[in-house]
């Protein structure tokens, strides 16, 4: 009887390694690496402001112009003045080189300084979207704002002021 007990033990033995020896055979595993990159964030700067010069409204009214190249100009019953040297708004964008991006203006009406009377400006970029040149967070740009202002018939006269705000965001 002894013999077939140790014979039994033995048997069971065997078959316990076989099932767990086995058990490698029907499941494996592997690890796969996570990374990720934080890439450099998109920055924007303004250098230079939008002066639109110095200008007279007739009875008609009309508008002022400014080229993204800081060209004036006018339409209607508007005479343009020397002095004030007109100029386009200059924006600088910082971020990671080779990427794309948009800007959108949200202008403000002009406000006469000490009064309340306004006119409309719609600005006008030389581009609605961008790539920033350069390597790694290195990247730059730059653009150029201009636009259109909505003179009244007899605008009343005194310095007007109002804004642009340039927003960019990565495509």
């Amino acid at each position: 009887m002894n013999n077939t007990i140790t014979r039994n033990v033995v048997s069971l033995a065997v078959l316990a390694l076989a099932i767990a020896g086995s058990g490698s055979a029907i499941a494996a595993d592997a690890t796969a690496q996570a990374t990720g990159t934080v890439i450099a964030p998109i920055a924007i700067t303004k250098t230079a402001d939008l002066v639109l010069g110095s200008f007279a409204s007739g009875a008609g009214g009309g508008t002022v112009t400014l080229s993204t190249l800081g060209v004036r100009g006018k339409t209607g019953d508007v005479t343009l003045f020397a002095g004030t040297t007109p100029a386009a708004a200059k924006f600088d964008v910082t971020g990671e080189g080779g990427l794309t991006y948009s800007i959108v203006l949200t202008p403000t009406a002009l406000t006469r300084n000490s009064g309340t009377e306004t006119m409309s400006f719609t600005p006008q970029s030389d581009s609605s979207t961008g790539t920033l040149a350069g390597v790694g967070a290195a990247g730059a740009q730059s653009f150029f704002v201009g636009g259109e202002l909505t003179v009244g018939a007899g605008q009343v006269p005194g310095t007007y002021a109002g804004s642009v705000t340039a927003t960019v965001a990565y495509n």
